[in-house]
């Protein structure tokens, strides 16, 4: 038969129970000593005092070091707040888009006498040229919301506009605003956000069958761009902040006038499309941008091409 011992608890339970009357009986001779003799209880309490001051004082020193240390170390990235990410500039062949609103200079003046919006097969064109143009303006509701890659034809499209106005007008093929900006995607043309690559252009005119000349402007012949301009071939020129444009806009150059003039197809602007312009002043405004032959080509049509 096994001795009964008890349960363990009650063997550990005795101990703690001395201890903390042991602790109430020195709390209560304390608190009769401060009253019956406060000299030998300030004598008694000293070395308790002493310690808990110096205990406060070496927590205060600790505290104030860990507050200096924390101001100049610096915290891992993924404590910090995040930032957000900086928009990343322009790939530098691509147009350079900038969307912030001017007021754009005035317009020369319109020569509805030399030129005109007419409709010809169904289709709207510019006259007035070696070469009736057909006219595409990427606001057009109907494709102004089309897709350009994950951006829009309205506001990101006027490269495969205008390359649509070239092909439509230089050859047999016939290629909406909405057909050639998915072409363009397809043949990596697009720039997100930036509208399109500047070679845009003489990809484009290769594809379908256009002879593409880049002329560096400061080596351009005024007289050999009206010559050009006069004989049917069109220009695509990439324009910079002016009087088309804030940042980076392509339009065709589409022919001259008797008394040296320029006619352009503008895809955001019918209205500029029936301006007038000098030459100086589309050289002078034109993009600084040098890729792909940038900023001025010049489109010859397929050699059996007949002009109408």
């Amino acid at each position: 038969m096994k001795n009964f011992r008890g349960p363990k608890k009650s063997r550990h339970l005795i101990p703690l129970l001395s201890l903390t009357a042991l602790l109430c009986v020195g709390v209560v001779e304390l608190a009769v000593c401060s009253v019956q003799d406060p000299e030998l209880f300030q004598r008694l309490t000293a070395p308790a005092r002493e310690c808990a001051a110096q205990l406060g004082e070496a927590g205060t020193r600790v505290w104030d070091a860990f507050l200096q240390a924390s101001a100049t170390v610096q915290l891992p990235r993924h404590w910090e707040d995040e930032e957000p990410e900086p928009e990343l500039p322009p790939p530098e062949e691509s147009q350079e888009l900038d969307n912030e609103v001017r007021e754009p200079p005035p317009l020369p003046v319109a020569a509805t006498d030399v030129t005109a919006l007419a409709e010809r097969d169904g289709r709207l064109c510019l006259t007035g040229g070696a070469r009736s143009v057909v006219y595409y303006d990427q606001t057009d509701p109907a494709w102004a919301e089309e897709p350009y890659g994950s951006d829009r034809i309205g506001g990101y499209g006027c490269g495969p506009v205008a390359m649509a106005m070239a092909v439509s007008s230089m050859t047999e093929h016939q290629m909406d605003p909405a057909q050639m900006a998915q072409w363009c995607v397809d043949q990596g043309y697009w720039a997100r956000k930036h509208g399109s690559y500047l070679s845009i252009v003489p990809g484009t005119a290769e594809a379908f069958g256009l002879a593409c000349t880049s002329i560096p402007p400061e080596e351009a012949d005024p007289d050999d761009l009206l010559q050009r301009l006069a004989t049917g071939q069109m220009g695509v020129a990439l324009m910079g902040p002016g009087h088309f444009t804030n940042g980076g806009h392509f339009i065709l150059l589409r022919g001259v006038t008797l008394d040296g003039r320029v006619l352009v197809a503008d895809p955001a602007s019918p209205e500029r499309s029936l301006t007038l312009w000098d030459l100086e002043l589309i050289l002078g405004e034109l993009s600084p941008s040098r890729h792909d032959g940038a900023p001025l080509w010049m489109l010859s049509p397929p050699i059996f091409d007949n002009i109408s």
